[in-house]
């Protein structure tokens, strides 16, 4: 049987018969038992104790937007939106922000205009095929076929990234 050796505050020994022995400091000293393992998940290493895991970086809103990845999905959501100012279901100044002065002239003109809006249209325009294509580095021309109740209309606009804010912007648009 194992015994456990006690040391008290005055500096002597005692072992759990009772027996006295030397001088030394307060330790507390248990043989024979083992500390329960720390809980684990399956599959997961734990993370070391002296290191904390590293900080994750700050979650982007337009993380989808920053080039890397697909494009398409990008000249889609901004099609859809357009699409949605010029059949007047969206004011104009929320795309504001995402076109160069010279895109949102021409855009608040369109919209005016209203190319995709008719009197007495109940249906909202569709999407039908939105095309691509990359001229050149941080360029992207898109044309969308839209479906406007019985008419087809197209749509294009040209979306460039802003050389300081890296943010994508219409630069011009066209509706026939």
């Amino acid at each position: 049987m194992a015994e456990t050796a006690i040391r008290s505050t005055a500096g002597t020994t005692a072992t759990a018969t009772g027996a006295a022995c030397g001088a030394g400091p307060m330790i507390h000293q248990l043989t024979g038992t083992r500390r329960p393992a720390p809980h684990r998940v399956p599959g997961r290493r734990p993370a070391p104790a002296h290191r904390p895991a590293p900080p994750r970086p700050p979650r982007h809103p337009r993380g989808a937007c920053d080039g890397s990845g697909d494009s398409s999905g990008l000249a889609a959501r901004f099609a859809l939106r357009l699409v949605e100012v010029l059949a007047g279901l969206r004011p104009v100044g929320q795309l504001a922000r995402h076109t160069t002065h010279d895109g949102y002239r021409q855009l608040a003109r369109l919209a005016g205009d209203g190319p995709l809006r008719r009197a007495g249209q109940a249906a909202r325009p569709r999407l039908a095929r939105v095309h691509e294509s990359a001229p050149g580095p941080g360029v992207l021309e898109v044309c969308v076929r839209v479906e406007t109740g019985e008419r087809h209309r197209m749509v294009a606009f040209r979306l460039e990234r802003h050389w300081r804010t890296e943010q994508w912007q219409c630069a011009a648009v066209e509706a026939r």
